[in-house]
């Protein structure tokens, strides 16, 4: 404290200064430095190749040479016949695999938080496809659905049913493939779910069931809105994941039959294929871009509402 004087009356007044706090101590750049390694990486894997993409799919290019065209990749690309079966297929696929996700996830969560016999062992065996390799499950499946001589319409024959051409027939193609990754995704699922449900505190329920409220009640009124968290998040990853999905429809079908099970990314590897480079380019900077359009303002909207607890 210092003291200073009046210009009318000469008396001394006291004048306080800031004095900083005990418990407070000066911030220093020194512990944003800990996010320098992270940064770097995230430039170097990320945001470099992202740009580098971007800037590669306006041109005609090989590992020799690199001539600027413009938008004329683009242009072409639209053009491909199988570039709008692709689209299609793409989003029927990742609504169809996420949507199923979702609904047999939640039940199967609900089931595996309950009291059951041999629970935990249930838990590894919905957990267990998922640690499975993608491209080993491809092949698996495509011997299990042969349509001649394959296991799954062998048992189908045995009790006087004939199977489908689960992989041959292009109405169900697409619809097999997604099957099997709903299959071999569900436990992941699963497992989200089962820990948004254990987080919601058991008073809730011992009020409802104090109320008369029976399962049914307890599950509409209480797991499925405190749950929303989780659904945003298995929705979110299952969605991209069936966007993007491309390593099982090439085991399975590699597109086929004809074009009938071609995503986006499956044409852009068919592209890559035949050696054109720019064009496969291009048409990975348009799945980035229809991914980032349809999940992100997605994001949002499941995020707006979210319950608390």
């Amino acid at each position: 404290m210092t003291v200073t004087t009046t210009a009318s009356t000469g008396a001394a007044v006291p004048r306080r200064t800031a004095v900083p706090s005990a418990g407070r101590r000066p911030r220093n750049a020194y512990p944003n430095w800990f996010y320098l390694p992270a940064a770097i990486l995230y430039t170097i894997f990320f945001l470099v190749p992202t740009f580098a993409s971007f800037y590669f799919s306006l041109t005609r290019w090989s590992l020799f040479d690199v001539q600027f065209i413009g938008l004329d990749n683009f242009v072409q690309f639209f053009r491909e016949p199988a570039l709008v079966t692709g689209m299609v297929n793409t989003l029927i696929y990742g609504v169809v695999t996420s949507g199923l996700k979702v609904v047999l996830g939640l039940l199967l969560g609900v089931l595996l938080t309950s009291q059951i016999i041999a629970r935990g062992f249930l838990r590894s065996v919905v957990f267990f496809p998922v640690l499975v390799s993608t491209i080993g499950v491809g092949i698996t499946f495509q011997v299990l659905m042969d349509p001649f001589g394959g296991p799954i319409n062998e048992v189908l024959a045995a009790v006087g049913i004939t199977g489908p051409g689960w992989l041959t027939d292009p109405s169900l193609a697409l619809l097999s493939v997604a099957l099997v990754d709903v299959w071999k995704g569900v436990g992941l699922a699963t497992v989200i779910y089962m820990a948004g449900i254990v987080s919601i505190p058991q008073e809730y329920f011992e009020a409802a069931r104090v109320d008369g409220a029976g399962p049914w009640q307890q599950f509409r009124n209480i797991v499925l809105p405190l749950a929303r968290p989780a659904t945003v998040t298995v929705v979110i990853l299952s969605l991209i994941g069936g966007l993007r999905s491309f390593d099982l429809i090439w085991a399975m079908t590699r597109g086929g039959p004809g074009f009938t099970s071609d995503v986006i990314a499956s044409v852009i590897y068919k592209q890559y294929q035949a050696g054109f480079y720019g064009l496969s380019t291009a048409g990975n900077v348009l799945l980035f871009l229809v991914v980032t359009a349809i999940v992100v303002p997605l994001s949002r909207f499941l995020n707006r509402k979210e319950v608390d607890l």
